[in-house]
């Protein structure tokens, strides 16, 4: 597959969130370790994908814990982590801890037997301090090959995708207000058009993996236009792609990305428009267009890599919800599930560590993290930016996890790129949903 550009999240944005970080010790934080035993020289082997300065900063948190324990954390990151990782569980020479970015591989672990349970009392305790608790436990639980359905995924380290960037001056200087519902959002585009302005930049075309921008869009309209139950049953094809439900959210992504009106360039554009050229438009002059919903590390991508959010020339806020649905406030997002792969009394420190608000706090203070711990210190983040996107995380009432990448790869990482790419060409939303369920339906 493609670079998977959904999945981006931290890694991309570090060029300007680790601006003006301190070099102080990362272990002095806010909130203070609890007694978490002792395992003088005991080792705990940690295999995941991140590397370069997630490593880093991951081998930064960590050391916390092995300077209060003594334990000795070993960390081997690898791009290759996914096949590395099978290959490793099925030969029984598994890592005392998994990282995961993909729940479904982790599930798929799990129904093999090669993933220890986290126990109840670890799902009952992020249910009680995570933000939108439950929606973390439950994508962390999955079922044995018995389909007894037990907790081993913990969610630490999390991206954000629900937001919408804007030019703070271009707000100000045509007195725009940050709407905080979906009507309101709908309103102020349609002001914006009236002012002579254009509303939107949008693009989706990124090589092979043409067509994943409009599936976020999908994702986010979907968890404000039906219940998180039904976005479920979506991911699962429990509920088909051309069911009201779904094709209801797509022909509401069309009254953005279809409206002449609303896109910079017109609609024809965004089927063609590179998705991280897109966003220029907030910075040229005159502006091309006034707001652009994207991800947390789409400021890799401004033209000065980012500075803009440092300097006050972008900003964001949380894609809304309808103020008429009742649905509270849901986040669309992604992040890592850290499983137990072979256990030991250190291991389970180790989980209870994570648990720890010092222990969020820790790479908080670094950049490029974001936690649902309600308990850690907002104070501790190293950006103002990420302090904002924390409190998102921390408020929201519903977390789902990107759709596309909980599908088979043959529809959430193919029918579905090419059937949205098709819709921002033109094609109505019925085929364009029929021609996606007939793609699921060929691979049962």
């Amino acid at each position: 597959m493609a670079i998977n550009f959904k999945t981006l999240g931290a890694a991309a944005v570090a060029s300007f969130t680790l601006a003006g970080v301190a070099s102080a010790d990362v272990c002095d934080t806010p909130s203070k370790l609890g007694d978490l035993g002792r395992f003088d020289g005991e080792v705990i082997t940690i295999a995941g994908s991140m590397e370069g300065k997630d490593e880093e900063m991951l081998t930064n948190t960590v050391s916390c814990f092995e300077k209060a324990t003594g334990a000795v954390v070993k960390y081997s990151g690898s791009r290759d982590f996914a096949a590395l990782i099978v290959a490793d569980l099925r030969s029984n020479n598994a890592p005392n801890i998994a990282i995961f970015p993909q729940p479904g591989l982790a599930g798929d672990m799990a129904k093999e037997g090669h993933l220890v349970p986290l126990g109840q009392a670890s799902a009952d305790w992020m249910a009680a301090n995570y933000g939108a608790g439950q929606s973390w436990v439950d994508l962390g639980t999955y079922a044995d090959a018995d389909g007894n359905k037990n907790f081993y995924g913990f969610a630490f380290k999390m991206d954000l995708k629900s937001l919408v960037w804007y030019s703070p001056e271009q707000f100000e200087d045509n007195g725009y207000e940050i709407p905080s519902t979906m009507e309101e959002l709908i309103a102020l585009s349609d002001q914006m058009v009236a002012d002579g302005n254009t509303p939107w930049c949008i693009g989706v075309e990124s090589g092979n993996a043409t067509g994943w921008t409009a599936t976020d869009w999908m994702e986010d309209l979907m968890l404000r236009t039906t219940s998180p139950e039904n976005y479920d049953r979506w991911v699962s094809n429990d509920l088909p792609f051309n069911s009201p439900e779904v094709l209801n959210a797509m022909e509401v992504y069309g009254q953005f990305s279809r409206n002449d009106d609303y896109v910079a360039g017109g609609a024809s554009s965004v089927a063609t428009t590179f998705f991280g050229d897109a966003p220029k438009g907030l910075f040229s002059s005159p502006a091309s267009c006034m707001m652009h919903r994207q991800a947390s590390f789409i400021p890799a991508f401004f033209p000065k890599k980012g500075e803009e959010v440092a300097n006050g020339e972008a900003d964001f806020f949380y894609f809304p919800p309808y103020a008429s649905k009742d649905l509270g406030n849901p986040v669309l997002g992604a992040g890592t599930l850290w499983t137990m792969t072979k256990d030991s009394p250190a291991t389970r420190a180790f989980f209870e560590y994570m648990k720890e608000a010092s222990a969020h706090e820790a790479w908080m203070s670094q950049g490029t993290f974001l936690t649902a711990h309600k308990g850690a210190d907002l104070n501790a983040y190293a950006t103002p930016a990420l302090r904002k996107q924390g409190e998102i995380l921390s408020n929201a009432t519903t977390f789902r996890f990107d759709a596309s990448d909980l599908m088979p790869g043959a529809i959430g990482a193919g029918a579905f790129w090419s059937e949205m790419t098709a819709f921002a060409n033109g094609q109505d939303a019925q085929t364009t949903a029929d021609n996606i369920q007939a793609a699921w339906d060929a691979i049962k």
